[in-house]
Order: C-alpha cells, then sequence, then structure tokens
C-alpha cells in the first residue's frame, strides 16, 4: 500500500475505491435479482381467471359443535363478562374455534355480548327455558 501525501493522489485513490465499492453492490444486486427470478420460476403460474386453489377446511359434525356450545355456556355461567381469551383455556378449544359455537348460543338467546372486538365480554343469559344456575 502506497502513502499518498498529495491532495490529487488521495483524491483518484477516494474515486478508485468508490468505483470498486458501486462495481460490487451492482455485481451483489444483480446476483439477488437472479436468485430471485430463478425461485419464481419454478413457482406454479397462475393464469388469468384462475382461482388459486384453498386448502379445504374441515367441517364440525354439530354434535361437536353443540358439545363445544354447552361447555362455553358452562365457563360463562362460570365466569360471566369474561373475554373469549378467558373462556377458550376453560372450555378445551382455541378462542378462534368458539366463534361459531358462540354465535349458535347468541342465535338460541342463551347469551350475549357487550362491547367489540378484543374488548367483548360475553354473558349468559337465564330466561323462561333455562334453570339458573
Amino acid at each position: 500500500m502506497t502513502n499518498t501525501t498529495t491532495p490529487q493522489g488521495l483524491g483518484e485513490r477516494i474515486e478508485r475505491l468508490v468505483q470498486e465499492y458501486i462495481s460490487e453492490t451492482r455485481m451483489a444486486a444483480q446476483a439477488a435479482l437472479q436468485r430471485a427470478f430463478a425461485t419464481s420460476a419454478d413457482a406454479p403460474s397462475k393464469k388469468p381467471g384462475q382461482r388459486v386453489k384453498r386448502r379445504a377446511s374441515r367441517r364440525r359434525p354439530s354434535a361437536e359443535l353443540v358439545s363445544l356450545g354447552e361447555r362455553l355456556y358452562a365457563a360463562m355461567c362460570n365466569a360471566p363478562g369474561e373475554t373469549m381469551m378467558v373462556l377458550a383455556p376453560a372450555v378445551g378449544a382455541s378462542a378462534r374455534e368458539l366463534h361459531r359455537p358462540m354465535a349458535l348460543l347468541k342465535r338460541t338467546g342463551r347469551a350475549r355480548s357487550v362491547g367489540r372486538r378484543h374488548a367483548t365480554r360475553y354473558y349468559p343469559m337465564v330466561g323462561e327455558g333455562q334453570p339458573s344456575r
């Protein structure tokens, strides 16, 4: 390595380093683009107007929904005014799995909800046909 003491020599050295950096960056970017296009070429292409196939969801039997609904109702009676995240572990299911049973309980008049989204609280309804707990 030479020691450059003149401003002109120092400027030339800096210019050379910048050109080398730009050249290496350009090569790295081109290599990244080639990798990206190579992986996209391997992926199946979707034709215009063609629908994307989704994974088939598993339909739960109505007996399973009724069972979940009963356990959910019992959990609501034990802890009225709680969120689905609190009720779910007591039922033994995820909060997402309990949305349908809760909708069925609300439709039959056995439950009500207050609030929106993550702040929704659930309460059991005790009616004429329901035994009080």
